[in-house]
């Protein structure tokens, strides 16, 4: 068993309402996938994003504040002057961005065009150029974050696209999740990992098998945002299967299932004013019907165990109602879902409740 999920469950105690953002954040690191966060300053995104230098023992950690006035020495590194000397254009990037594994960029869209193709270029391949070399990077994922969309124009859309998993975080909601905030009730020690113990899980992630009807649903779902004027690239979705298998790994499963494909809200608009539509059209695209009659039919057994408790009732009463529990046990058994062992442990309950039912009667 993996330690993501037990990683993920302290995360969400510790920042409320954050849960969209925590899986996120995971799944990127399980991925090799980059995300970005959009929201106004003091919503907690640099302080979520550091927690993966936390997490991961052995990590190298970069994080930065962009400006208009950024330079190149502040994410590369600065010119060997020795190197100058002798005429060679060298960087020295220890502790800076080249060699980081995972890195925080606010306000990444403050980039200027001085560092705009190099930052690209190691986002994109993984390759940062020193002297003219190309030296690989071990960067695993980068988190941007910003307090508001770059506009349309800048020509920062090539650095938008890399984005794969994209996040609106706002304020904090619920009154009890800020009073709790306010009283400093979010102290959770997050469970660490050592770096080989990552790299493994990545590698057990790309062995996640993802059926074919997730793989018809994703044409089928391509089509339909086609048809409502959204064109994510083919490499975005290419590149989704990898987010849709670290999904499964969190959650301890060997493949894909069709109520994953909700994730891809995060991913699939190309611009924000298409962020509804896509966030529709993959929620019913993600609906699985054995999903939808399990649930229907596990609230109607809750309801009618409560009523075989009921003392008061009458036991023809009683007795239509064990009758009405063994058809959902049998409509159940009939229905194929993800999670087996939910469906298992349920019709254990309805049996169990009914022969304690009938066992009472006999001794009556």
């Amino acid at each position: 068993m993996n330690k993501i999920k037990e990683i993920k469950e302290a995360l969400n105690k510790k920042y409320y309402e954050r849960e969209n953002e925590v899986e996120g954040l995971l799944i990127g690191m399980l991925s090799k996938q980059h995300v970005l966060f959009i929201g106004e300053a003091g919503t907690g995104k640099s302080q979520l994003s550091s927690e993966l230098g936390k997490i991961v023992n052995g990590s190298n950690y970069f994080q930065w504040l962009l400006s208009q006035f950024s330079t190149p020495e502040e994410l590369f590194g600065v010119l060997s002057l020795k190197e100058l000397e002798q005429g060679v254009y060298k960087r020295n990037t220890s502790g800076k961005l080249p060699e980081s594994h995972f890195a925080f960029l606010d306000e990444i869209f403050k980039a200027n065009s001085a560092i705009l193709n190099s930052l690209l270029t190691i986002i994109n391949e993984r390759l940062f150029y020193n002297n003219g070399s190309p030296v690989k990077s071990p960067l695993m994922s980068i988190v941007g974050s910003s307090n508001e969309y770059p506009e349309e124009g800048e020509g920062l859309e090539a650095l938008f696209d890399r984005f794969l998993l994209r996040y609106e975080v706002d304020y904090v909601k619920e009154e009890k999740s800020f009073v709790s905030l306010l009283k400093g009730e979010n102290e959770v020690e997050v469970p660490e990992i050592t770096l080989q113990e990552l790299e493994q899980y990545q590698e057990d992630v790309t062995k996640i098998r993802i059926p074919d009807q997730i793989i018809n649903t994703l044409a089928e779902l391509r089509q339909a945002l086609k048809d409502e004027g959204v064109r994510p690239s083919d490499r975005r979705f290419v590149q989704s299967l990898n987010l849709l298998k670290a999904k499964a790994f969190i959650e301890d499963r060997t493949e894909v299932v069709l109520k994953d494909v909700a994730l891809l809200k995060n991913s699939l608009w190309v611009n924000p004013e298409q962020k509804d539509t896509v966030e529709d059209l993959v929620y019913e695209f993600s609906i699985d019907q054995n999903e939808l009659k399990f649930d229907t039919r596990r609230k109607e057994a809750e309801e009618l165990l409560s009523m075989l408790q009921d003392k008061e009732r009458k036991v023809d009463e009683q007795l239509e109602v064990v009758n009405k529990l063994k058809t959902i046990v049998k409509d159940i058994n009939d229905l194929q879902i993800s999670d087996n062992k939910t469906k298992e442990q349920l019709v254990e309950n309805i049996s169990n409740s009914i022969n304690t039912f009938v066992n009472n009667i006999v001794e009556f």
